[in-house]
């Protein structure tokens, strides 16, 4: 832990840099308030202890400023003066102190309260890195709202591996291979960021998750990382949205860039959280229910929008689909009953 001690009076500098560092700090120190905030800028202390009666620039100037500066302004500041009445405590809280000692101290109150202002720092320090990391985490991924969310508690959301519900949308562009084959690739480009567009704006909307982009395909999550009751629904009616939108999109283009999506959607449980490496991670679903809805869209024809199930279950009452019976997916022993979904029903 580092330690800034800002105080003019050699003697009084020298005795608390003794006492800290007695304590195993790194201690920094300057005699004026101009050096202090250039090394505090430069060296972002943990804990700054501050003098009042400093020579040029007092010691509630040099508060002021530390507290102004973005970069600075998360420091915690102990006030060490000799001046103890009330108005002059008020006046440095006002400007952002945290604490105030008071001279002669005792150098146990003087530690204790060092060591307070650090574990209060810690905590915070890990309550910002909690935040950094969902931001990090879902800013491109999930809607705005989604995100306010959870940065207004970010411990709502497990970042590390843990057993949930979730319903998983995949989303394949059928003959984007072949049309690779025969299409100019700036043009392939622009065309497949706009059918991609429309499955995550609608998925987005739906207060769903983008987990990936495969290609010409996508992979979204629901119910992760806010629960949503009615997270089938959403998953459907996000399908339906974006194949909804793909034939206005068509309308756009020449016929030989018109294509379709299969779809499939499946709710089960997965591992969810963080995947991948210290450098590079993914926040994502692991397990067999990834595996049924990717199946489920491998066997969708074009503008299909199918559905497990399990799925058909949760959302029976508010979806008219078509039974297609059982079929057997690739990887699994056991057939399973597959519906297509053609509309949602009036609420």
């Amino acid at each position: 832990m580092k330690i800034l001690v800002i105080e003019d009076n050699h003697d009084s500098r020298q005795l608390v840099v003794d006492i800290l560092k007695l304590q195993g700090y790194e201690v920094l120190f300057a005699a004026d308030g101009t050096t202090g905030i250039d090394i505090a800028r430069n060296s972002i202390p943990d804990v700054i202890l501050l003098d009042v009666n400093l020579p040029g620039m007092t010691g509630f100037e040099v508060c002021e400023r530390i507290k102004a500066d973005p970069a600075m302004a998360d420091i915690p500041i102990l006030m060490l003066t000799a001046m103890a009445e009330i108005d002059n405590r008020v006046q440095g809280l006002g400007l952002g102190a945290d604490d105030y000692i008071t001279k002669p101290f005792n150098p146990r109150e003087l530690t204790a309260r060092v060591e307070a202002r650090l574990r209060i720092k810690s905590a915070s320090d890990q309550i910002k890195a909690t935040r950094d990391q969902v931001l990090r985490t879902f800013e491109h991924y999930v809607a705005s709202t989604v995100v306010e969310q959870l940065l207004e508690d970010p411990t709502r959301v497990a970042l590390e591996g843990h057993l949930h519900e979730v319903t998983v949308l995949f989303a394949d562009l059928e003959g984007f291979t072949t049309l690779s084959e025969r299409t100019d690739p700036q043009n392939l480009f622009t065309v497949l960021n706009g059918y991609l567009s429309l499955v995550a704006d609608a998925v987005i909307e739906h207060q769903g998750t983008l987990d990936k982009f495969l290609g010409d395909g996508v992979m979204a999550l629901f119910n992760v990382p806010l629960t949503q009751p009615d997270h089938a629904l959403q998953a459907v009616e996000s399908a339906l949205q974006a194949q909804q939108q793909v034939i206005s999109y068509q309308e756009t283009l020449p016929p030989e860039l018109r294509l379709k999506f299969r779809m499939g959607i499946h709710t089960g449980d997965a591992i969810v959280g963080n995947v991948g490496t210290s450098r590079l991670r993914n926040y994502t679903a692991i397990g067999d229910t990834i595996n049924t809805a990717s199946r489920l869209e491998k066997v969708a024809q074009g503008g299909q929008v199918l559905i497990s199930e399990e799925t058909y279950r949760r959302i029976q009452d508010r979806v008219a689909a078509n039974p297609l019976g059982q079929r057997m997916l690739k990887g699994r022993e056991q057939p399973t009953v597959i519906y297509e979904v053609m509309e949602i029903k009036p609420a």
